[in-house]
C-alpha cells in the first residue's frame, strides 16, 4: 500500500471513529443493525475511567489543567481476526462497545460502504447542528461601520 492510499485509510477511519464518537447509544445500535450486528470477542471489556482535560487560554496560551472527565473504553476482535478500538466521553459501555464493533466492520473493505451508509444518519444530524449553531451566530453578529469624516 502507498503512503498516499494508507493516509487516505487512516483518515476515512479517523472520520468514521469521529461520527460514531458523536452518535447516541441508540444510532450506534441502528447502525450495527443495519450491518448485520457480528459476533465480537471483548479483548478489554469496556471500562470507565477518567483523563484530564488541559486547556489554553486564547487557544495558543500556557496549558493548564481544566480538570477530570469520564471516559470509557472499548477494545473487540471480530471472528475474522479484525480489531476495533472505541474511546468515548462519558460513562456508557455499550456505546463504547458498539463503536469498537463499527470501527472492526470498516476495516473490512467489503464492508466499509456499509458501515459508511449506516452511519450516514449520524452525519447528517451533525451538518444539521452545525448549520443550527451557524445561523444562532450569525444572528447575533454585529458589524461595524467606520466612516472618514471629510474634514481630514
Amino acid at each position: 500500500m502507498s503512503g498516499t492510499d494508507q493516509g487516505r485509510e487512516v483518515e476515512g477511519r479517523r472520520a468514521v471513529m469521529a461520527l460514531c464518537a458523536e452518535a447516541t447509544e441508540g444510532e450506534l445500535a441502528r447502525a450495527l443493525d443495519a450491518c448485520g450486528t457480528p459476533e465480537a470477542e471483548d479483548i478489554r471489556v469496556p471500562e470507565i475511567g477518567l483523563v484530564m482535560a488541559t486547556g489554553r487560554i486564547g487557544g495558543d496560551g500556557k496549558p493548564f489543567n481544566l480538570g477530570e472527565v469520564s471516559v470509557t473504553r472499548a477494545a473487540v476482535r471480530l471472528g475474522d481476526g479484525r480489531t476495533g478500538f472505541a474511546y468515548h466521553l462519558g460513562r456508557d459501555r455499550r456505546r463504547a462497545r458498539h463503536a469498537a464493533i463499527l470501527d472492526a466492520l470498516w476495516q473490512g473493505v467489503a464492508d466499509r460502504g456499509g458501515v459508511e451508509a449506516a452511519l450516514a444518519p449520524v452525519a447528517h444530524r451533525r451538518t444539521e447542528v452545525a448549520a443550527r449553531e451557524a445561523r444562532r451566530t450569525a444572528a447575533t453578529r454585529v458589524d461595524f461601520l467606520t466612516l472618514a469624516r471629510g474634514e481630514d
